[in-house]
């Protein structure tokens, strides 16, 4: 008696695409959608992903180049390209993308001072917080000191 779903063929045949597909996925994740934007050397290929897979698409703006569908991304690409195959070095390409576009370009910014800044102030105004939270729970004012016998019988004698 047959189980129902698939036949023991075609069930490998699925399993076999399945793994491939799973295999290529990240390499399908790439945006590149027409074969005459990519170099044909492979090596200069590859840098050039690696150094487009750095640089931030300026449209999506949490996609790399290399990951956006963007038709500026696409012109990115393009220049990436044409400057890998004049020869320039990886740092050559990003730093004439940094030149035009400032660093904003980089997924990871550099480390300056403005970008320390810029991830300490969370932290300076968490402890600046903290700081005036603590201040605030020692000023408390304190309980008022018990009546003593005579002002309490005062009191007595004015309630009635």
């Amino acid at each position: 008696m047959n189980k129902p779903g698939l036949q023991p063929g075609k069930r490998s045949r699925l399993a076999g695409l399945l793994l491939v597909v799973g295999l290529a996925g990240p390499g399908l994740a790439l945006a590149v959608d027409d074969p005459s934007e990519m170099l044909h050397d492979p090596r200069l290929e590859a840098r050039a992903e690696a150094i487009g897979a750095q640089l931030r698409c300026l449209v999506c703006q949490n996609e790399s180049i290399e990951a956006s569908g963007a038709d500026l991304a696409r012109d990115l690409r393009h220049v990436v390209r044409e400057q890998v195959a004049a020869g320039r070095s990886n740092q050559q390409v990003i730093d004439w993308m940094v030149q035009r576009y400032g660093d904003f370009i980089r997924l990871q910014p550099r480390l300056t001072a403005a970008t320390l800044m810029l991830w300490a102030t969370p932290l300076l105004a968490l402890a600046v917080g903290l700081t005036a939270a603590w201040a605030g729970l020692r000023r408390r004012p304190q309980p008022p000191a018990p009546l003593d016998p005579t002002e309490r019988a005062r009191i007595d004698e004015l309630i009635r």
